[in-house]
């Protein structure tokens, strides 16, 4: 048995954060358990770090609000009560000791201890699909792009859209009124993403389906003008673009967690109504789970944290009450509110 002292076995240990990961670290501090989030990368945020320009309006209370700001606003949340946070692991191993400690091994060969975990890993570690085209590489540092850190960069140009799911429509639809135009290709008929913002795009953009991207044509390393094809007929098609934006999606890679004999369903692990999976001490929250009623928006995700930080407290503490007091009334709060009516006043004066 390892000899690590008590002070090293965390009450729970969060893996991955993204905004489930970091609501999580926030309400398991609300119910007083010590809070370790390990998340791969080197900053939280998770998917939404793949798009930081783009507006967010379906977050209860919040909004619209950029994507970077709300990430601001979820990690200052999730510090709140100072959990303990280490950045770029990825967790790989999981043993389960006789004392009923898990012992979880990150890829850098480090070990965490913990009572309970939660899997927030979201879509894991994303990939972008590139096109397969010959020759693409040479024009992503000038005007072929898989993502948008810069909205302002379109404005005036004549931008080309590859993709049929939220991303692209909601890309093509933040265009609308700064680029010259916005045109949208997508290999289906028929686009994935949700219909009103499908709608919005068809007033005012010029839409070229069933096609695909076959070839890129420019001068030094921008592209000029971008061949299509007719995915049924194979009939060519060429438009002239000053930017060109590709949104296939992600390839998704969850490493060893899914060898730990958790139950899985196509839209990720499977958990019952309280967050947990089949194994147990082990809860699941955000994009990496499944369930009969789940809600795949950031929001629903944090009713996912909500649950299974519940589910974790009573895991440890039987007798526990099922939920946490509201944050008006319970006491991990009582000096922090001093704080903040403090800070109030301090800038009503100045």
């Amino acid at each position: 048995m390892d000899t690590q002292q008590d002070w090293d076995i965390y009450d729970v240990t969060i893996v991955g954060g993204g905004p489930a990961g970091m609501y999580a670290a926030f309400y398991s501090g609300m119910r007083a358990m010590r809070t370790k989030i390990i998340e791969a990368k080197r900053e939280l945020g998770g998917f939404m770090r793949t798009y930081p320009e783009k507006i967010v309006w379906d977050v209860g209370g919040v909004g619209p609000v950029r994507c970077e700001r709300l990430i601001e606003i979820l990690e200052k949340q999730a510090r709140t009560f100072d959990p303990a946070i280490v950045f770029g692991q990825a967790v790989a191993g999981m043993n389960r000791r006789e004392d009923g400690v898990f012992e979880l091994t990150s890829t850098t060969g480090e070990r965490h201890y913990t009572r309970t975990v939660i899997l927030c890993a979201g879509r894991g570690m994303t990939q972008v699909q590139k096109l397969d085209i010959h020759g693409a590489n040479r024009y992503e540092l000038a005007n072929l792009h898989y993502t948008i850190t810069d909205l302002s960069r379109f404005a005036g140009k004549r931008v080309l859209i590859s993709g049929g799911g939220d991303s692209a429509v909601d890309w093509a639809n933040e265009l609308e009124k700064l680029a010259k135009e916005v045109i949208v290709v997508h290999r289906r008929s028929e686009f994935t993403a949700h219909e009103r913002p499908v709608a919005q795009m068809r007033t005012f953009a010029k839409v070229l389906t069933p096609y695909r991207i076959s070839g890129l044509y420019g001068s030094a390393d921008r592209i000029a003008r971008v061949a299509l094809t007719h995915t049924e007929t194979g009939e060519p098609e060429e438009v002239e673009a000053d930017e060109v934006i590709v949104s296939h999606g992600y390839d998704r890679d969850f490493g060893n967690l899914v060898n730990w004999g958790l139950e899985r369903e196509d839209y990720g692990v499977s958990v019952d109504a309280k967050m947990r999976t089949n194994l147990p001490g082990i809860f699941g929250a955000g994009d990496f789970i499944t369930y009969g009623s789940k809600v795949r928006l950031i929001a629903g995700a944090f009713n996912d944290a909500v649950l299974a930080v519940n589910s974790a407290k009573m895991f440890l503490e039987p007798s526990a009450t099922d939920m946490a007091g509201v944050s008006s009334h319970n006491e991990r709060f009582f000096e922090k509110n001093k704080a903040v009516i403090e800070e109030e006043k301090q800038r009503q004066q100045n």
